[in-house]
């Protein structure tokens, strides 16, 4: 990995600081009263601060509320809270920080640095159950060499004992007078502020203000964008580029770096990619979906009923299957009442299109009982109708077909006993004929073949916080969604919304198939989200599947590989030949982890999973995981595990600015290759116009010469539905009729289509010595060494044209070319890419227009 010296660019950019600063490099104090505290306003949530005094009166803050360690436990928003944070130097020398998570929590944390930048691992002690922590304070003991936490909890005080921060003794109850609060409010420029105060030599301040000033100017760098490139530019003409290949230098590179990452977000997969067309088919909708904070969210969901005579009720008696308690009763006094479903914001229809009804039902008294499947358009009209005949005392599935007289982008399904009495429903579905490659149970073909445009050579699935879930009971469980449908088991969705299942993973490996990309399922680590919600004993994280499971949980990742690899004659090979498909699927990679917090209890658990597959499967490659960003504990943590375990590839993710991907195209240059392969699983920049795209571009063109250390990339989130979206931005948006792919999604896609595993180094001279200049200008060149065709990818993220030069030799002599260039305002939400043919000679001459992309394809 790279790193950055700090203190040096640091000193560096002093010469533009404040005048404060400027005198205090002449005139250094030896010493200064430190304080440190979190602003209240926040509750925290902005991290530890520091402030310096030369007298314990003037106050100076470092960093301006910089955060110089945030805490990670809980979910976004409400928490990762850091209330009255206690910060105490050791007799080692080594820096400590306990503070409050939240008022009603049992658990407090902990964190440790050697120079109050570089932060260890976070922990969460439990405290016993019902037990609140507030204002910690810390005493060291020096005869028992221990450190006494006071602390309250209510109107009661307490303390634990702890010689390590690791191992920490049961609480016990204390007087009043044995609890004393030593911290002290100052008055800062902000206002007052309540914290501790210690003594530190001034090259402390000298180096935290340093990190600060250097998180400053990256900063600055990010906040780069097209806004202000009139003016930056406005002086700019027309540049002219001489560009050299030096083939002797090329090198081999990963031939899989183009993929896609699916994630159940956005309404995904139910209502997206899978093509099911009803709602709560399964009656499952529960409100613990959305954390008890929707009541209308419950098995009636999507559903209604049209006449007084027909009663609606859920029932969970006599269940069709356990892991779908829930089924509908109708209860008819009269005929005319029905049932209805509108789908996913309406059902859409095509003309003449077959569409296949389901449903299981059952008659209590054994009567024979019909039941009018009808599709109806909003003016009431009807669009298709079948009858479907029900005896059975038993559950039994039934069918019929359904052909649209006309299109419809928002019908709504209906169901209406022909009889009075009492029929029973579950897993009512309708399923277009029309699916990708015609898969039973399959994809919606748009989006599908969409995604598959890109020519992906791997899909991650089926998440990332998906796949480990809110909480110990929501880990992801593959073993939940093969089989049959009805035997599938909904979950909630960490996004708060509801996984039927049905797209699962059969459905995944399946797909890859089907467009030829490797399978990359990820599974959690034994740990759930970092971002959590629901920890074993009623907190948040960071909990940990029970030592006494782990063998279980161990041995399903084991039959995973089995089911994928497997003959069919296996035990879990035989569940995939079964479900039609007798060959393996031939799993190579499987994602260990995703963004989890790197502790103790992580490293216990992703330590035993990894030896159990190096074990039993050597042949598979686990990819492990660094974090949520790339920089911070996580990230170091996680690599120092990755390396220290030789772990073969790890999980990079990163979302930032366009700035950001323009000012760090050498990211990876100077990547140890010697260590652990990076997977960059999750990254974009913030936004869906034309200058986040070609600064993605950019980024990639990067990224390509550095495929021999960077073997996999992919985009994410992948799809979002409009009107359920729940981040943004995303690469390829979509309605109930429509497939909107971004700018962002054409970069990717001109990636993917031209795509080799040979680099061929270039050297770039252009008509400007200017560093801002230069970095606007991206060139790529990569070979595929199967049928020899080269790509040259450029990218010209200037306001003006840039003329090319670059000389060929034998790689483009008398050969046709085909160009494909997407260019446009920088603003731009819409861009097409024009595809042209042209013919080379052995010196390729060109313009590149601004704000452009263009890849040309010589074939041999």
């Amino acid at each position: 990995m790279k790193k950055l010296n700090a203190r040096i660019l640091s000193l560096l950019l002093l010469f533009t600081a404040s005048g404060i600063s400027k005198i205090l490099l002449a005139n250094e104090p030896d010493s200064v009263y430190f304080f440190s505290y979190a602003t209240t306003k926040d509750q925290g949530r902005s991290g530890l601060h520091f402030a310096w005094s030369a007298d314990a009166k003037q106050w100076n803050p470092v960093g301006n509320e910089f955060g110089y360690v945030r805490c990670d436990y809980g979910e976004w928003g409400s928490q990762k809270q850091m209330n009255s944070p206690y910060l105490f130097r050791d007799a080692h020398g080594i820096w400590h920080c306990i503070w409050s998570l939240n008022e009603t929590g049992s658990q407090f944390a902990h964190a440790a640095s050697a120079d109050l930048i570089t932060w260890g691992r976070q922990v969460y002690p439990y405290l016993p159950q019902h037990q609140t922590f507030r204002q910690p304070v810390v005493q060291y003991d020096k005869s028992n060499q221990q450190y006494i936490i006071k602390y309250l909890s209510g109107n009661q005080h307490f303390r634990i004992v702890t010689k390590d921060f690791k191992q920490f003794e049961p609480a016990a109850a204390i007087s009043a007078a044995e609890y004393k609060d030593d911290r002290t409010t100052v008055n800062l420029p902000s206002g007052p502020a309540t914290g501790t105060i210690t003594r530190v030599a001034w090259p402390v301040i000298a180096q935290l203000t340093d990190v600060w000033q250097l998180a400053q100017y990256r900063s600055s760098q990010n906040r780069e964008s097209f806004n202000t490139d009139s003016t930056r530019y406005g002086n700019l003409k027309q540049l002219a580029a001489t560009i050299t290949l030096q083939p002797e230098n090329k090198k081999a590179i990963s031939d899989l770096l183009i993929g896609v990452f699916f994630e159940d977000i956005n309404y995904a997969a139910d209502g997206g990619l899978y093509a099911e067309l009803i709602q709560n088919r399964d009656f499952e909708y529960t409100p613990a979906d959305r954390k008890y904070r929707d009541n209308t969210w419950n098995s009636k969901h999507s559903w209604a009923t049209s006449g007084q005579q027909l009663v609606f009720s859920i029932d969970s008696t006599t269940p069709l299957h356990a892991n779908n308690p829930h089924y509908a009763v109708l209860d008819a006094t009269q005929t005319g009442g029905a049932l209805i479903n509108s789908g996913y914001d309406g059902i859409p229809l095509k003309k003449g299109d077959e569409y296949e009804c389901s449903l299981f039902a059952k008659n209590s008294d054994g009567k024979s009982r019909s039941l009018l499947v009808k599709l109806v358009a909003q003016d009431g009209s009807t669009l298709a109708q079948a009858t479907v005949r029900t005896r059975a005392t038993q559950w039994k599935k039934y069918s019929t077909k359904l052909v649209a007289a006309n299109d419809a982008k928002d019908a709504r399904l209906e169901l209406q006993p022909q009889a009075t009495g009492r029929i029973m429903l579950d897993m009512i579905s309708l399923f277009p004929k029309k699916t990708f490659k015609n898969r039973k149970n399959g994809l919606r073909p748009d989006l599908a073949a969409t995604v598959a445009a890109i020519r992906p050579r791997f899909v991650r699935f089926p998440g990332g916080c998906v796949a480990h879930g809110d909480g110990l009971e929501n880990i992801y469980r593959w073993k939940n969604t093969i089989g049959a449908l009805e035997a599938r088991k909904p979950q909630p969705n960490i996004w708060r919304y509801h996984q039927s299942a049905g797209l699962g993973y059969f459905e995944y490996f399946q797909y890859c198939e089907d467009i030829g990309a490797q399978p990359l399922p990820v599974l959690a680590a034994g740990v759930p989200c970092q971002n959590s919600g629901i920890g074993p004993k009623g907190g948040g994280q960071q909990g940990g599947i029970p030592m006494s499971e782990m063998d279980e949980y161990i041995q399903d990742i084991l039959d995973l590989v089995e089911w994928a690899n497997g003959p069919a004659t296996s035990k879990w090979g035989k569940l995939r030949a079964e479900a039609g498909h007798p060959a393996p699927f031939n799993l190579k990679y499987i994602g260990i982890g995703n963004e989890d917090l790197i502790t103790d209890l992580f490293e216990e658990r992703f330590n035993m999973i990894y030896k159990a597959l190096q074990q039993k499967h050597p042949e598979i490659t686990v990819i492990g995981t660094v974090g949520p960003f790339h920089h911070g504990t996580d990230y170091e943590q996680g690599w120092a595990l990755a390396s220290k375990m030789n772990v073969p590839m790890v999980d990079e993710h990163y979302y930032e600015s366009a700035g950001w991907f323009i000012n760090n195209q050498h990211y990876y240059d100077n990547y140890d290759r010697s260590k652990p392969k990076v997977y960059l699983g999750e990254y974009a920049s913030w936004g869906n116009t034309l200058f986040n795209a070609l600064a993605e571009a950019l980024y990639l063109t990067n990224v390509e010469r550095n495929a021999d250390v960077v073997h996999m990339t992919s985009y994410a989130p992948l799809l979002a539905k409009e009107k359920h979206t729940q981040w943004n931005p995303d690469l390829i948006y979509f309605n109930n009729t429509e497939v909107k792919p971004t700018v962002n999604y054409e970069v990717q896609k001109l990636f993917g289509n031209h795509a080799g595993n040979e680099y061929l180094p270039s050297n770039v001279k252009l008509t400007s010595d200017d560093e801002a200049v230069k970095k606007r200008l991206g060139v790529s060149v990569v070979r595929n060494i199967a049928d020899g065709s080269v790509f040259i990818k450029m990218v010209n993220l200037l306001p003006v044209p840039t003329s090319i030069k670059l000389d060929l030799g034998s790689l483009g002599a008398g050969t046709k070319a085909e160009r494909s260039v997407m260019q446009g305002q920088p603003g731009d939400k819409e861009v097409a890419v024009k595809v042209s043919a042209m013919t080379v000679t052995n010196e390729l001459t060109d313009v590149l227009g601004p704000y452009s992309f263009t890849v040309y394809k010589i074939s041999k």
